[in-house]
């Protein structure tokens, strides 16, 4: 699914005992006509998103840069696969925060840590604030921690996008707040979904639960709901 002009959902799935599990990770064009992904899913979905980045015209060869979201293994768990394939360096970035998990620094906060992915290296830390230059507009790194200490979100102000990961999920069309269970510090992430509220946008991709179009009044509500 095409979220916005060089703005691309690319859903992999996974077969599990409860059924069928769909992810989201998603990608960018970038100026020189190569992508930006963002989250890599795990090792064994590594060729699903090679095919949903055939859909819309793109290899694996065109990726330049990896943004994880934040260390868990079905955003970060594809990220070495990924590179080994690749005959050119890709330039990773991850959050201060959840980079030294990535790179097999730190234990995961969630999860056995004898049973995690392979680690990558991170080329750069980044923080809050950061902006990446994409062939749609700036790309914004927004820390919205909770789910992880080094969670972050991306907005694309010029598209009115927001790449949410796993700051809010999705249910039957509609944004539903954090996944709680799974969310160490839960008045934490209400918080970050505060801050994504004072943005301006249009459509959601949620790393659970896929598009919704919806605006920052849902995380306003949202956030009312989580307070009374």
């Amino acid at each position: 699914m095409e979220l916005a002009d060089g703005v691309f959902d690319l859903p992999v799935t996974l077969d599990t005992d409860g059924g069928e599990r769909v992810f989201h990770p998603s990608a960018v064009e970038l100026p020189d006509g190569g992508v930006l992904l963002v989250d890599a899913g795990f090792a064994h979905t590594l060729d699903q998103l090679e095919a949903g980045l055939a859909e819309h015209g793109h290899s694996l060869d065109d990726v330049r840069y990896v943004l994880l979201t934040h260390q868990d293994g079905d955003h970060a768990g594809g990220l070495a696969p990924l590179c080994d394939r690749l005959e050119h360096p890709v330039t990773v970035f991850a959050h201060r925060d959840d980079a030294p998990v990535v790179e097999g620094l730190a234990d995961p906060v969630k999860g056995d840590p004898d049973d995690r992915y392979a680690p990558a290296p991170v080329d750069v830390q980044v923080v809050d604030g950061v902006e990446l230059r994409t062939a749609v507009g700036p790309l914004q790194v927004v820390a919205t921690p909770g789910h992880t200490p080094g969670h972050v979100s991306c907005y694309l102000p010029d598209t009115g996008v927001l790449l949410a990961a796993d700051a809010t999920v999705a249910e039957d069309g509609e944004l539903v707040g954090p996944a709680e269970r799974f969310t160490p510090e839960v008045a934490r992430a209400y918080e970050s979904l505060g801050r994504l509220a004072e943005l301006a946008f249009t459509d959601v991709l949620c790393y659970h639960g896929g598009h919704v179009e919806a605006g920052p009044e849902r995380f306003r509500e949202l956030v009312a709901d989580a307070e009374e």
